[in-house]
């Protein structure tokens, strides 16, 4: 393989993709909305744009992120030169989710592109639109030898990762991510599983309430709760408990008026298997605010719950919706005793002024990232790694990440010819002390 002629060809079909998207765009905003209503505005700043811009970056830094990296040697080598070279895996499947379809099934494969694989992507079947619009973009840019997009339901799948591959890249729940790694492991296969879990919300009484309030309603009510990283509880102390509640209220009905069903501003659930879902994560449960749904649009209000028991199912599962239970705790140690009840999430949010407490707070649990007074925006940098940990998920990407995911790092050693030091060869006789001498030295 000629380095420098094949990146020069990935970056072409990297630039051609640009253009092909970007000619594009509003046919696949409209995919989006009918696929699940998603508004035009979250449609450009979660998915479209998301990928324009992973584009041109990856564009801008492909020459340097794919150079030999040069290393200091080790002197037990002397003389030498260290590098770290990335190649291609080989041929890549990577399986993309429904609740971003767009964003999440281009960006892993614009690294897998950028790195040098052939790839396979078989995007959701629940969102025919977005995987008829993918699949058309796809087969403009490549040559279906380097990248081809299958569509189908979950037998394709199944039936995808029965087959042997270098690489898997997988997004998705818990559930389906044990099958792929379990899949995966039948060849050794390296995966990456980008998963989810229960990500909880803290909120302390120094808090500026009113901004949170604001943060936490914008990010559960973007795409309808159906993202990976959005609040899936809310921790409050309870001192602020009652005004606290009152401020989410008014900050749903600021941004979603009061019948948000109406709202061109709020998605829907992406079918009616989840839609049933959702309500009965409602059964038994008290509603402080919402509660409403619609079978025939598959509308289900933004919906506040107080005070759910850990052991029911709106607790034991991972919501994936615009249901926010809301818990209040009193001493530090409630507060831990609930997280502590669920498996290392993808996020961890928490809202507070105590510089002590946030320390704390990241020094004690493990999750894959989050924000302190925000929420959802630490996947708007991509200089940060995103991925789970645990149940959450294995590997990170993004940025720079991407592409070293998606690239084997081989090490080699240049050695001079010019010197050869004798101590290392046999016979060792007499040689003991003196190497003892040497690496204690080192």
């Amino acid at each position: 393989m000629n380095y420098k002629t094949d990146i020069k060809s990935r970056k072409e079909s990297l630039k051609k993709l640009l253009h092909v998207i970007t000619q594009n765009e509003q046919a696949i905003i409209l995919a989006l909305y009918n696929d699940f209503k998603k508004p035009a505005f979250e449609a450009v700043l979660t998915e479209t744009n998301y990928v324009i811009s992973d584009l041109k970056e990856t564009i801008k830094n492909i020459d340097s992120w794919a150079k030999p990296k040069k290393v200091m040697a080790s002197f037990l080598n002397f003389p030498s030169s260290d590098y770290i070279y990335s190649e291609p895996f080989g041929n890549v499947l990577i399986l993309s989710p429904w609740n971003y379809p767009f964003q999440l099934a281009l960006c892993p494969l614009i690294a897998a592109v950028a790195a040098g694989n052939k790839v396979t992507l078989k995007p959701s079947e629940l969102t025919p639109n977005t995987s008829n619009i993918i699949a058309k973009i796809i087969s403009e840019t490549f040559a279906v030898k380097d990248v081809v997009v299958i569509t189908g339901d979950a037998t394709v799948a199944a039936n995808l990762l029965s087959k042997r591959w270098d690489y898997i890249f997988f997004t998705g729940s818990v559930a389906v991510g044990k099958i792929v790694a379990k899949a995966a492991a039948e060849n050794l296969t390296p995966v990456t599983l980008e998963l989810g879990g229960k990500s909880p919300c803290i909120v302390d009484e120094t808090a500026n309430l009113e901004l949170s309030a604001k943060r936490i309603v914008w990010g559960k009510i973007i795409n309808a709760g159906q993202t990976c990283v959005a609040p899936d509880y809310i921790l409050l102390h309870h001192k602020i408990k009652a005004i606290f509640v009152k401020l989410l209220i008014e900050e749903i009905e600021k941004a979603l008026g009061t019948n948000p069903e109406e709202s061109p501003d709020f998605a829907r659930i992406i079918n009616l298997k989840n839609w049933q879902r959702q309500l009965s994560l409602l059964e038994n449960q008290k509603i402080l605010f919402g509660g409403q749904s619609n079978r025939d649009s598959l509308y289900l209000a933004p919906t506040l719950l107080d005070e759910p028991k850990i052991d029911s199912l709106v607790m034991t599962e991972e919501i994936f919706g615009p249901i926010l239970p809301i818990l209040s705790y009193e001493s530090k140690a409630d507060m831990h005793k609930i997280i502590s009840s669920f498996e290392k999430p993808l996020s961890l949010y928490l809202f507070s002024q105590n510089k002590l407490f946030i320390d704390e707070v990241l020094q004690k649990y493990s999750f894959g990232g989050g924000c302190i007074n925000d929420t959802v925006i630490h996947l708007a940098n991509n200089r940060l790694p995103f991925g789970g940990v645990g149940n959450s998920g294995m590997g990170a990407y993004h940025g720079k990440l991407s592409f070293d995911i998606f690239s084997h790092k081989k090490a080699i050693v240049k050695r001079g010819t010019w010197l050869d030091i004798p101590i290392r060869y046999a016979p060792y006789k007499n040689k003991l002390k003196t190497i003892q001498k040497v690496l204690k030295w080192l």
